[in-house]
């Protein structure tokens, strides 16, 4: 589960919708907002990266990978005699 790309793209995108939303509460806006039309876009922007990221790795947890069951016996094929 640990390499499976979902989790990757998952944790990823959390870590970046986590930066944007702290950098949309801790930074001055009043420039940005006035260009914005009045919308903080970095708290907004990070909501929704942390939405698509819960939802990445909520399909992980759900959908787990599963490896390939090896053949068995006697689904092979009798050797010639």
């Amino acid at each position: 589960m640990l390499f499976d790309i979902r989790t990757i793209v998952g944790a990823l995108l959390g870590c970046y919708g986590v930066i944007l939303v702290i950098t949309g509460l801790v930074h001055d806006t009043a420039e940005e907002e006035a260009k914005t039309g009045g919308v903080d876009v970095n708290i907004w922007a990070g909501v929704g990266m942390i939405a698509v990221a819960l939802a990445f790795l909520t399909w992980v947890l759900l959908r787990p990978v599963k490896p390939a069951e090896p053949p068995r016996a006697e689904d092979k094929p009798a050797p010639p005699e």
